[in-house]
């Protein structure tokens, strides 16, 4: 991975699952890694993981629903590291249930952290970039953003948010920036802590159990994104466990 060695790689939702897992792997690589999440536990226990084993890092609390946080995240790593080679917008949350229930909180968390926080990383980092003449993108959709199935619209269509922004964004971003989305499919995170129907957050959870791919193997797509030539983009990669329909 001497591709990566001394990139500075800016994280969101970066204290567990797919984030914490990129962190991990991309320190190992010689990457200089900028943490942020809501969590300051799991953050703090992942730097000292990282700083123990040799690698470099440095950590903000950010909550993406906050402009001002994700802001902070990016001039951090300037500050500390003097560049910043890539965001990874990956802060998600999935509070699935039927459009019946009316969860109208859930929805808006949804488009507030899955959606705008996207956005807020861009409105961040795309004037570095610009001021840098160099930057990557990349944005965490989902499979759910390819396949809609019942209890999953709204966190679709957010996840196609994604995509489109991504797309858009790409078209735009002329020969010096990359863009790139990566779409999970079933992953062993944290997905299920934020959904708020019992009976939903138990039959998620039993199948991550039974057949959910470790975040390793989503970081490991996000690396070989990262560690093209800059002149080579990649677009979007769909990574499933091999028994997800």
């Amino acid at each position: 991975m001497s591709a990566i060695k001394d990139k500075v790689v800016a994280i969101t939702g970066a204290s567990s699952g797919i984030g914490a897992a990129t962190a991990l792997l991309l320190a190992e690589g010689g990457a200089k890694v900028v943490l942020g999440a809501r969590g300051e536990h799991r953050l703090r226990q992942l730097a000292e993981r990282i700083e123990l084993a040799g690698g470099r890092c440095a950590w903000a609390c950010a909550d993406v629903r906050r402009r001002q946080d994700v802001s902070q995240l990016v001039e951090l790593a300037c500050a500390r590291y003097g560049k910043l080679d890539v965001l990874i917008n990956n802060a998600g949350i999935g509070p699935i249930s039927p459009l019946d229930e009316l969860r109208i909180d859930d929805w808006e968390d949804m488009v507030d952290v899955n959606i705008k926080g996207v956005l807020y990383g861009i409105h961040a980092a795309l004037p570095v970039f610009r001021a840098q003449g160099f930057g990557h993108f990349i944005n965490t959709a989902s499979t759910a953003a390819h396949r809609i199935v019942p209890n999953m619209a709204v966190y679709a269509a957010s996840k196609a948010a994604v995509r489109a922004i991504s797309e858009g964004l790409r078209q735009e971003a002329g020969d010096k920036l990359r863009v790139t989305v990566i779409s999970p499919g079933f992953t062993r995170t944290h997905f299920a802590e934020s959904m708020t129907n019992q009976a939903v957050k138990a039959q998620i959870t039993a199948s991550m159990e039974t057949f959910a791919m470790p975040p390793e193997a989503v970081a490991r797509a996000i690396v070989f994104a990262i560690e093209q030539p800059a002149d080579v983009d990649v677009g979007e990669i769909i990574v499933r466990p091999t028994a997800q329909g």
